[in-house]
């Protein structure tokens, strides 16, 4: 046993990796420090073409699960996801949400996504950084962009079955 401790500890050692982690080889969880969700972002920023409004990429993903750095430079339709809840942290810039209301000319583009022209009898929100969005399931919403870009962790909770 000691030599089985000891050999974790020179793993650990070697590789980067605290010594608690190396021992909890079935931690099932994913993690994106703040150093990786910055190097993402400005990835992201340095790939897109000058006339792209928006660009999504997974960061930590589970299944179905998964959060995103979602860059926002121009808004998009008003959308709805009929089986997904959508948290949504502002990392920066600012922009408007407008949430709930109906959606008005609806397009089903896939099963996870149905967009339209605009949502009537929306709520309005003015975001910048750090605040916190939760969209239920089935809720219309939009995202405008009031500067130069809105990035968002926008993170994806299929619905119960």
């Amino acid at each position: 046993m000691k030599t089985l401790g000891k050999a974790l500890m020179l793993l650990a050692l070697s590789s980067a990796i605290p010594a608690a982690y190396a021992q909890t080889t079935t931690d099932p969880t994913a993690f994106a420090g703040g150093a990786d969700v910055q190097a993402q972002t400005r990835a992201m920023l340095a790939e897109m073409k000058p006339d792209q409004g928006f660009m999504w990429r997974p960061l930590v993903r589970d299944g179905a699960r998964v959060a995103a750095i979602e860059i926002w430079k121009k808004p998009g339709r008003p959308a709805v996801h009929p089986a997904e809840a959508e948290y949504a942290i502002v990392l920066e810039g600012t922009g408007t949400l407008i949430s709930g209301g109906t959606l008005a000319d609806p397009t089903t583009r896939n099963p996870g996504l149905v967009d339209g022209s605009r949502i009537e009898g929306g709520t309005p929100r003015t975001l910048g950084p750090g605040d916190v969005i939760l969209v239920p399931a089935g809720v219309p919403h939009w995202f405008g962009i009031t500067g130069e870009r809105l990035v968002l962790l926008g993170i994806k909770l299929p619905g119960a079955k």
